[in-house]
C-alpha cells in the first residue's frame, strides 16, 4: 500500500489563500470531503462546518460532516465505516488535547490511519495536524506532550505567524537536538507526497528548525507507510 498525500495546515483553514485544497481534492479522486470537527467540539463546531461546506462547495465538492465530538462517537460503527471509506479526510482546528482524548485507541482512529495508508488524502489543520505526532506541541505554552504517534521524527508548530519569538524558541529549545520542528503559518500547508517529498503550498511560509537553528525542508524526515 502507498499512503496518500498528507497536508499539515498551519490554521485558518478553508479561507482565501488555502489554494492547496483544490489540488488535494483532485488528487483524492473523490467528489466529497469527510470533515471531522472533533477538535472544535467546545468551540462552536457548526461555524467551522459551515465554512468548510461553503469552501469545498465552491470547489465543486460535497462536504460530509461527521459529528465525532466525544469519545463515544469514535466507537460508532457508521462513523467508523465513513472514515474508512473516505478518500479525503480533514481534521479541523481546535483543541489538540480534546482531539487526542477522543481519538486515542479507538476504531475510528484506526480507520483513519487505514484509509490514509490505503491512499486517501489526510489533512489536519492546526490541532488536527499537531495531534498526529508522537511529540505534540502543547500550544498553550509551547512545551511538548504526547500525541497520537502517527508521525515521528519531527513535529509542528501550528499558527506559527501568531506566536511570539520567545514562545517559538521555547519550543525549539525544548526539542531533542535531532528532531526538526516545522513552524507552519496560517493558510499554509506542509504537504508530503510519496515519491515527491515535502512541499510548502498556500499563502505563507514554513520555518524549519533543527538543533535550535534555522534549517530547510531537507531536514524533515521521509514518511514511511506502516
Amino acid at each position: 500500500m502507498t499512503a496518500g498525500p498528507l497536508a499539515l495546515v498551519g490554521g485558518a483553514e478553508w479561507t482565501d489563500g488555502c489554494s492547496f485544497d483544490r489540488d488535494l481534492l483532485a488528487e483524492s479522486g473523490a467528489d466529497r470531503v469527510v470533515m471531522l470537527p472533533t477538535a472544535a467540539a467546545y468551540e462552536g463546531p457548526s461555524t467551522l462546518v459551515d465554512r468548510a461546506r461553503s469552501w469545498f462547495g465552491e470547489l465543486g465538492s460535497e462536504l460530509v460532516d461527521l459529528p465525532v465530538l466525544g469519545r463515544p462517537d469514535a466507537f460508532d460503527e457508521a462513523s467508523v465505516r465513513a472514515v474508512r471509506d473516505a478518500r479525503f479526510l480533514y481534521l479541523s482546528s481546535g483543541s489538540p488535547m480534546h482531539l487526542r482524548s477522543v481519538f486515542k485507541d479507538t476504531p475510528l482512529y484506526d480507520a483513519l490511519v487505514d484509509a490514509w495508508l490505503d491512499g486517501a488524502v489526510l489533512a489536519g489543520a492546526a490541532a488536527g495536524g499537531a495531534v498526529l505526532f508522537d511529540h505534540m506541541v502543547d500550544t498553550r505554552g509551547g512545551a511538548f506532550t504526547v500525541g497520537l504517534g502517527l508521525l515521528s521524527g519531527f513535529t509542528m508548530i501550528p499558527r506559527y505567524d501568531t506566536w511570539s519569538h520567545d514562545k517559538v524558541h521555547r519550543t525549539v529549545d525544548l526539542a531533542p537536538a535531532a528532531m526538526p520542528v516545522a513552524g507552519i503559518e496560517e493558510r499554509t500547508a506542509l504537504v508530503y507526497r510519496d515519491g515527491q517529498g515535502w512541499a510548502v503550498e498556500g499563502a505563507g511560509s514554513v520555518h524549519v528548525f533543527l538543533g535550535g537553528r534555522p534549517a530547510d525542508l531537507s531536514a524533515l524526515p521521509e514518511l514511511s507507510s506502516r
